[in-house]
Formats: structure tokens, sequence, C-alpha cells
């Protein structure tokens, strides 16, 4: 049975901060399994080192002596100065997928963030991809209110086909009170939805079978994110449904802890 069919015990893997370069180069193989991305879209080991010595953080998942996934995230600044991280690559092999190993990387992200006093997780993804949508906001508790056009141009990898890397902002406010009794509670906080946008799951084909139909799939939620984010509206939840998923927008007000 491959490991993502049933949830890894904890004692199975062993995630830990990277710091030699051996490591680093240990995720060059899980960008290319994962993403299919040639070598010019990967993220050179020596970076993954840069990274962490300018303040960022690099994790690493360990299965035995395998590595079965890591996240990159860089350190960066607000103009207002609030200092965060963005988290630039999380990825898990495919193997390990659907066992729970994704979100306990990105809980201990959060737990070296809170210890480093970083308060502010940011990362991109595709408002396409439902199922990330659905454990980015649900499942970790992000809330949107950015999207980007074509964020990385055109890539190298099988998932995005030629599409624009189209990609929403996710705002991860990890010692926020919603943060809080989403991951440490497992409850599902309260929201006010003034607008929804929907995304049907059939689009995970169109992007081989039916690029224009794709493009148009594209373009309208595109038009919807940012008709509703310039109207003050922010992405609070996410629904899923038998024909795909359905992003929930409401007014959003960050409550300060404590």
């Amino acid at each position: 049975m491959a490991a993502g069919q049933e949830q890894l015990a904890a004692s199975a893997v062993e995630i830990r901060v990277l710091q030699d370069l051996a490591e680093f180069e240990e995720t060059l193989r899980i960008q290319s399994e994962v993403w299919g991305f040639s070598e010019a879209d990967q993220v050179p080991s020596r970076l993954l080192g840069v990274a962490r010595f300018i303040g960022g953080l690099v994790l690493g998942a360990y299965h035995g002596a395998r590595m079965a996934g890591f996240s990159l995230a860089f350190p960066g600044r607000k103009p207002n100065g609030t200092a965060y991280w963005h988290s630039h690559m999380t990825a898990v092999l495919p193997a390990y997928q659907n066992s729970g190993l994704g979100r306990r990387i990105k809980l201990r992200q959060r737990e070296e963030a809170m210890q480093a006093g970083v308060s502010l997780i940011e990362w991109t993804f595709d408002p396409l991809e439902t199922r990330n949508a659905y454990f980015n906001i649900e499942r970790l508790g992000v809330v949107v209110r950015r999207y980007v056009p074509n964020f990385y141009g055109i890539t190298s990898s099988v998932l995005q086909g030629a599409l624009p890397t189209d990609r929403l902002i996710a705002e991860w406010h990890v010692a926020s009170p919603r943060v809080e009794a989403i991951v440490e509670r497992g409850e599902k906080v309260d929201r006010k939805v003034e607008a929804e946008v929907e995304i049907a799951a059939e689009i995970a084909a169109m992007r081989t079978t039916d690029i224009a139909g794709a493009l148009a799939v594209q373009a309208r939620a595109r038009e919807q994110f940012e008709r509703h984010f310039e109207a003050g509206l922010t992405v609070v939840g996410y629904r899923r449904t038998a024909s795909g998923g359905v992003f929930e927008l409401g007014r959003f007000r960050m409550q300060a802890n404590g």
C-alpha cells in the first residue's frame, strides 16, 4: 500500500530544518517529480542555502532515509516595515500525498515562524486547483485579498499546462484567533458570505484537452476575483461541491490575539 493511501503515523516521518547543501540538493528530485519542472524552472540548491542564511526557512520531511517532502520560505518585509515569510514552495511526493504530510509540514512551518517572531506567512496558489484551495482556506485558515495575473509567466510544469500562472495570494496570520480555531481546535469559523466564485472541477482536464475553454474559465475567474477584491471583499471560506468548488467572500477584519 502506498504511503499516501493512509495517514502516516507521526513517528514515521521526521520533519527537520535543512542546513547543508546535500540536503538542499535532494529537493531537486522532488521538484521534478511533483511539478515536472525542467532544470530551468527548478529552484537551485544553492538558493535554498541563501534563503536559510538570510533568515528564511527550509524544511525537509523524511520517511526513513528518503526525503518525502520539503518547504522553502524566504524572508520579506512589507512597505509598512512588517516582517513576514514568503513560502515559495511546499511539495510532497505523489506516494505521500493525501497522507496528512503536507499539513504537518505547514504546521511545522507555523511553529518555526512563531518561534522566530514572524506573524505572517504568505504564498501563492492556483485558484483553478480546487484541492489546494480547500486545504489552504479550510484546513490552514488562510484568507485571500489579492489576485496576480501570470505571476510566474508560462512555466514548464505539466500541472500548469499552457495557461498563464494566475495566482491568489494566501495570507496565513499564524497566531490569529481564526488560525488557532482552525488548526488547533478543528473549529469551523463563522463567515458572512457576500459573494462567491465557482470553479468547476472539469478545469483540470481542460488544461490539456481544451486550452481555449480553460483560458475562458481562467479569464472569468480573474474578472470575478479582481472585482470582488476591488470592492473590499476577502476570501474567507471554501465550499466543495459535486461539480467543483466555491470560494466564499465576505468582509474580514484581522483580530489581535489576546
